[in-house]
């Protein structure tokens, strides 16, 4: 029996950013949701807890197969820390595990890899759920989320139009002269009550709003939505009347239920639970359709799953391997060094 075990890998913001490529991302988030239906995921688990300014919530997941892993991971979320300390809203840290032998694999920076993989779950939903020919998008939110979603929809769909709403004047400004220049698409941006977004084809909301900003009034015929911001159940972005209305996808139903979009539509009676059209796995795997009408209204309903978290973080730990990134930490013993290999 061994008494050195192989030393676990960190990875930083900067590593993790540099490591995770969009599309290998998108790719692995939909190969994790087909997983799940197939019966080869460790279900997800989720655990939040408020504080004054915010709150910390703990995800676990796993995948199985010949490499089978576990992630848990923890994250802060206190939406003000822009604005009154100059830190992100989303801190956190990621622990990648050997589901064979619990070996610690892997230490890694969770809010690049939150960013990335909440937008490539919005992609894989968006291919099943929005129409092919998509052209114009509405990002309700200009955070660093809104700019993820972007890019990440834009790999799935033939955007060429997008209107940008926030309440913040420097964030909606900052926001289209970055994708302008990035993308090289108009960015048209709404200050004030959101209700210029009616001919959008895709809306996706990705605020921390307490309060519906969306409501089916809003959204024309044809559109497909991912509520992104409500991942506590105190958060709530998209109106109960646009559920009700809606082909309702969800990422984990029985989460969404409880902290999601969702779970405001439930409350409120607007619908119940068996109205729910299909969770994600169900739609990729073909077990339930997608769009089935280039009318229909279709939500997908996004709290964040840590299956998209240990697809994500088994992307970044097997590149980070093969390219001889990180930095080994032996946990039980020793002291910290860069990788020989």
């Amino acid at each position: 029996m061994s008494t050195n075990p192989q030393p676990a890998l960190l990875f930083t913001r900067a590593d993790v950013r540099r490591l995770l490529d969009l599309d290998v991302c998108i790719a692995a988030v939909e190969s994790a949701f087909r997983a799940l239906a197939d019966g080869a995921a460790i279900g997800p688990g989720v655990l939040g807890t408020h504080v004054a300014g915010g709150g910390f919530h703990v995800k676990t997941a796993g995948l199985l197969g010949p490499r089978p892993r576990y992630v848990a991971k923890i994250n802060a979320n206190f939406p003000g820390n822009p604005a009154r300390h100059g830190l992100p809203t989303i801190q956190g840290v990621l622990a990648l595990f050997d589901a064979a032998d619990g070996r610690v694999l892997a230490l890694m920076d969770s809010g690049e890899l939150t960013a990335h993989r909440t937008a490539a779950a919005t992609a894989v939903a968006a291919r099943h759920l929005a129409r092919p020919d998509s052209g114009t998008i509405a990002i309700l939110g200009c955070g660093l989320q809104g700019r993820h979603q972007l890019r990440a929809l834009g790999r799935v769909l033939p955007l060429r139009r997008v209107l940008a709403w926030d309440t913040d004047r420097r964030a909606l400004a900052g926001f289209a002269a970055e994708l302008e220049a990035e993308r090289g698409i108009e960015v048209t941006t709404v200050a004030g009550e959101p209700g210029a977004f009616l001919p959008a084809d895709v809306i996706v909301t990705c605020t921390p709003s307490r309060v519906p900003i969306l409501t089916r009034a809003r959204v024309a015929p044809g559109t497909f939505v991912a509520g992104v911001g409500a991942d506590s159940d105190d958060k709530s972005e998209l109106a109960p009347d646009l559920l009700a209305g809606a082909v309702v996808v969800a990422d984990i139903l029985e989460q969404c239920a409880r902290i999601g979009d969702l779970h405001h539509a439930l409350e409120a009676g607007a619908m119940r639970i068996e109205d729910v059209h299909a969770e994600l796995s169900q739609v990729v795997s073909g077990r339930r359709p997608g769009r089935t009408s280039p009318d229909e209204v279709t939500v997908f309903d996004s709290t964040g799953t840590a299956l998209e978290d240990v697809a994500a973080a088994v992307a970044v730990y097997e590149r980070g391997v093969a390219e001889g990134v990180g930095l080994e930490v032996a946990l039980g013993d020793g002291a910290a060094q860069r990788p020989s290999y």
